[in-house]
């Protein structure tokens, strides 16, 4: 049998990514997970690859515009090896403009954009009505776009990158012993069982909820609106969401707050009116104290590491995380931002 360089526990997005860098730079490679792969809030539905915006410029934002702008390639790759697509496209985001002192903000951001994100992507205000059927109704009659958001779809990319590590002959195990550099990648458990390893509460889990429609717009940007994300899928279908519950019985149950969801969506986008609930779907995300993703060294435990903590902003964080969690198992080379290593939220 070969001998394994790197154990990773968790096969959500950023397991699966994390292993798929490995083995692409020549590691053998094990994952395990009971569940298999997007078992747990991996296996969602909503997929927005959004930006912070443009202004108080820190390490996180910096971190999350080299991820976002490395997705095309990252997702182009894993479909090429693999067969099998995850719904990546960046067609950007829509958000209608409240009122004039939003205006007034979002031309500032537009100016902010061109500076930290250089060519690479734009902000700026554009007229309601030059956006198309699939756009949000907006007070002052304008809308904010940006060219730098994209969507993938959670499900499908977490069995993309499935298929694309099969082909390296790497299944998802229910479980082996650990062997070589062991990564935990073990979602909103994985915070847990660190916190009590460490006598301090690292992060928890965030209950969210979403809605699955049929309708086509494929080619239409997603829409952001009073904190609700609108993400037209390539197969046809639009995914609401999400909620955000600290406190919660039942992570994978739905209720009424799904049904909220749904009559929000379609006072923003009235074009939504008749389409048919495909699903409704519920899991936990993990979030670290520091709101940041939780990457590096697990404190005190030799050849252990923890890759956590992507909470909302994990699959546009995924290519990049899974780069820098390569470099630091497989070469040692410490390229995380402080912000996100396990002291930050300490």
């Amino acid at each position: 049998m070969a001998r394994i360089d790197v154990t990773v526990r968790g096969a959500g997005i950023f397991g699966l990514s994390v292993a798929w860098a490995c083995a692409q730079r020549g590691a053998t490679v094990q994952v395990i997970d009971p569940g298999g792969a997007g078992a747990g809030s991996s296996g969602g539905i909503v997929g927005a690859l959004a930006p912070h915006v443009p202004e108080n410029w820190n390490d996180k934002k910096q971190f999350q515009l080299e991820s976002l702008l490395m997705a095309q390639a990252f997702w182009d790759g894993v479909a090429k090896v693999g067969g099998v697509s995850g719904g990546y496209a960046r067609l950007g985001r829509l958000q209608p403009v409240a009122d004039a002192r939003g205006l007034e903000l979002a031309q500032e951001r537009g100016i902010g954009a061109a500076e930290l994100w250089g060519d690479a992507a734009r902000w700026e205000v554009i007229p309601a009505g030059s956006a198309g059927p699939f756009a949000p109704a907006s007070p002052e009659g304008m809308l904010i776009r940006d060219t730098l958001s994209a969507r993938v779809h959670p499900r499908q990319a977490c069995a993309a990158l499935e298929a694309a590590l099969a082909v390296s002959g790497i299944s998802v195990l229910p479980e082996a012993a650990d062997a070589g550099a062991v990564v935990w990648a073990t979602g909103w458990q994985g915070l847990q069982a660190l916190s009590d390893d460490l006598g301090k509460a690292v992060g928890t889990g965030i209950k969210g909820q979403a809605v699955l429609l049929r309708h086509d717009a494929r080619d239409a940007p997603q829409v952001f609106v009073d904190g609700l994300h609108i993400i037209p899928h390539a197969d046809g279908t639009v995914a609401i969401g999400s909620t955000s519950e600290r406190d919660f019985d039942l992570p994978i149950s739905t209720d009424a707050q799904c049904d909220g969801l749904l009559d929000r969506a379609r006072a923003a986008l009235p074009i939504l009116h008749g389409a048919a609930v495909l699903e409704r779907w519920a899991g936990v995300r993990p979030r670290a104290r520091s709101r940041a993703p939780m990457l590096g060294a697990w404190p005190d435990r030799p050849g252990h590491f923890i890759a956590n903590g992507g909470f909302k902003i994990g699959f546009g964080m995924a290519p990049k995380v899974a780069e820098v969690m390569a470099d630091l198992v497989l070469e040692g080379r410490d390229g995380i931002p402080p912000g996100f290593g396990v002291a930050a939220s300490l």
